[in-house]
């Protein structure tokens, strides 16, 4: 069936078009009789292009190099009033089609469904994707998506040119064209997403305002008052381009406007998430995602490890690499000392947990267990213990699913801690009493001593929320009042830490939630980030 869309038909000048008409319904009916709703076969009434966007660029007015004038454009000529001017507005001159700059064309499915021949040039200049975070490899485009002007020779009969039309570009997954939208979204230019973000770039110095936040500076000088809890989204920052894996609140109070935050879109970035919701600067130091980011204590550096083995110390003020380390395996977790800042613990994918010394960039220390991967570490009396949550657990009880190791000695303290057949990946401590949280694979909260011999609390439970497979976090208030935690659902659960009552559910985002932290100054600031690459910051 022969499409309104004009093409360059110069290759076989005795070829005549057939002719068209529009009846008295705004319908357009060929030859084959076969009645067809107006504008289906107009490329610009596609949904999001602009018009004249669908024209080939290559002509410079209705005729083509031949002498020949298109059909449609032949048929406007003879009856003025059969053609809809009114929606197309074909102009005299075609200009060249170019995206504008304030609000970019939204992608359809006409990119993914419609023939070739029927494809408009703002919806086929947009690249097709490999599905892979923070890769943004454009593949070679197919033969049958090439417009005629690339078809070589001019002797091919219309039989050939008639099946290039009705052939079908490949389908496009529907994550892949959920990408695209949020591309043309951020008005940034098709080639830089088709790059990536460069790896091992050096990144500039942050700036930092040298003042403290006026939303901050009241609450310095007292003390923390109770936590209230968040009902309204204060930011929606939405700038990863991946799942956010793990987000943290600068430790110095003065600084903690700032949130750090890591996706596996290879970046990890560091946020104004108190005063403006702004973006201060991106880091793409590694080539595979970012599992993990921690601020030191003192807040002016960044320790970051990830998928491709690597560990870097970067340096805020000064943009610099303090220390880069090479890890023998893909590292999921990091913790500093509390108390010695200049050592630290990394996990992974690995039967080992090391220390590293920063000052020397060696491992000091190694920590051997019989497991296959180390999901979340958690410092315990000051530093002179600390627990493992490992993946390991037997068909009879979760042995070494939670381990207590001596960080001096480097031994084993009790692996009989948590005896029930789920994992844990995540732990968090309790800012006022001597116990710990662990997040279970079984859809709820446990709650621990802190103190050898480490006993799980049967009678509170925290439930109601979904784990799922996924790596969900979970955080204790800065007085100690309210526990929140995430859902695989996407929802935000807070709970009364003496109860164990549901105190609010926040529905917070469409796929699930992973990382929840509260504000270590502001009481009612809470900020969450989820799979799909976002975050929000709560009040």
């Amino acid at each position: 069936m022969a499409s309104l869309v004009a093409y360059d038909d110069s290759e076989s000048e005795a070829e005549t078009e057939p002719a068209e008409s529009f009846n008295a319904a705004g319908q357009v009916k060929d030859t084959s009789d076969v009645v067809k709703p107006r504008g289906q076969d107009f490329a610009s009434e596609a949904p999001g292009v602009t018009e004249g966007a669908a024209l080939p660029t290559k002509h410079g007015s209705h005729e083509d190099p031949a002498g020949h004038r298109l059909p449609l454009v032949r048929l406007w000529r003879s009856d003025p009033g059969s053609c809809p001017s009114q929606r197309l507005q074909w102009p005299r001159t075609e200009p060249e089609a170019t995206f504008p700059t304030g609000k970019p064309p939204r992608p359809s499915l006409w990119t993914s469904h419609v023939p070739a021949g029927h494809v408009p040039l703002a919806a086929a200049r947009f690249k097709q994707v490999r599905l892979s975070w923070g890769t943004y490899d454009s593949p070679k485009p197919s033969s049958c998506a090439q417009t005629k002007s690339e078809t070589p020779g001019k002797n091919g009969n219309s039989l050939q040119r008639k099946r290039c039309e009705d052939c079908v570009v490949p389908y496009t997954p529907k994550r892949l064209r959920q990408s695209q939208a949020l591309s043309t979204e951020t008005g940034e230019s098709k080639d830089t997403e088709a790059q990536g973000p460069s790896v091992g770039r050096a990144p500039a110095p942050l700036c930092v305002a040298p003042r403290v936040s006026e939303f901050i500076e009241p609450y310095l000088d007292s003390p923390y008052r109770e936590t209230t809890i968040p009902r309204k989204v204060l930011f929606h920052l939405r700038s990863h381009r991946g799942p956010v894996n793990s987000i943290q609140w600068c430790p110095v109070f003065a600084k903690s406007h700032m949130l750090l935050s890591a996706s596996m879109d290879k970046t990890f970035k560091v946020w104004n998430a108190v005063d403006s919701g702004r973006c201060l600067q991106t880091y793409c130091l590694h080539s595979e995602a970012v599992r993990a980011a921690r601020w030191s204590p003192c807040g002016r550096r960044i320790l970051s490890g990830g998928f491709d083995f690597a560990l870097h110390l970067t340096d805020l003020e000064t943009g610099t690499q303090l220390f880069s380390g090479q890890s023998d395996f893909r590292i999921t977790t990091l913790k500093f000392h509390p108390k010695d800042h200049s050592l630290f613990v990394c996990g992974g994918f690995n039967p080992e947990v090391k220390a590293w010394d920063i000052r020397t960039g060696k491992v000091v220390r190694s920590y051997k267990a019989t497991i296959q991967q180390t999901l979340d570490i958690l410092f315990l009396q000051e530093g002179s213990e600390f627990l493992s949550s490992t993946d390991a657990s037997s068909r009879d009880s979760a042995d070494r699913t939670i381990i207590a190791w001596d960080f001096r000695s480097s031994a084993k303290i009790s692996n009989q801690i948590f005896h029930e057949r789920y994992t844990c990946p995540s732990l968090a401590s309790h800012p006022r009493e001597p116990v710990f949280l662990a997040q279970t694979n079984g859809n709820y909260l446990a709650l621990f001593s802190a103190v050898w011999p480490y006993r799980m609390s049967r009678r509170r439970r925290y439930e109601g929320h979904k784990v799922e497979g996924y790596s969900v976090g979970c955080e204790c208030s800065p007085d100690g009042d309210l526990l929140v935690t995430g859902s695989a659902d996407g929802r935000v659960l807070l709970y009364s830490f003496r109860t164990a009552s549901r105190a609010r559910t926040l529905q917070g985002h469409a796929q699930a939630c992973v990382g929840t932290t509260f504000h270590p100054v502001l009481p009612s600031v809470l900020a969450t980030c989820s799979w799909e690459g976002d975050i929000k910051i709560w009040h």
